[in-house]
């Protein structure tokens, strides 16, 4: 069974842009570094300004934290908090089927 993320971000007011790219970056770096990460995509809300919500999943526990450790992920945070409105929400599931 796999482990789910959604991870929903809020950015501040005009960071759109950049934080689209510095996210793009980072997701390009999971998908080349992390066997154990199974999707990585970032989605843009329709309804709620400046609001992303990640989309991840994982093989197990240990990819998580294999993510977590990473140094594109590390590397990517400074760059990321500079245009976050907060801390990010995190919701963890359990895959299905």
């Amino acid at each position: 069974m796999g482990i789910a993320v959604i991870a929903t971000i809020r950015v501040k007011p005009g960071t759109a842009a950049e934080f689209e790219a510095t996210f793009t970056a980072l997701a390009q770096a999971v998908r080349a570094n992390e066997p154990g990460n199974l999707v990585y995509q970032l989605t843009r809300s329709r309804t709620e300004a400046d609001t992303y919500k990640v989309l991840e999943v994982y093989a197990d526990e240990a990819a998580i934290a294999a993510h977590r450790d990473s140094a594109h992920f590390r590397g990517a945070g400074p760059a990321l908090g500079a245009v976050l409105a907060g801390a990010p929400e995190l919701e963890l599931l359990d895959t299905v089927g």
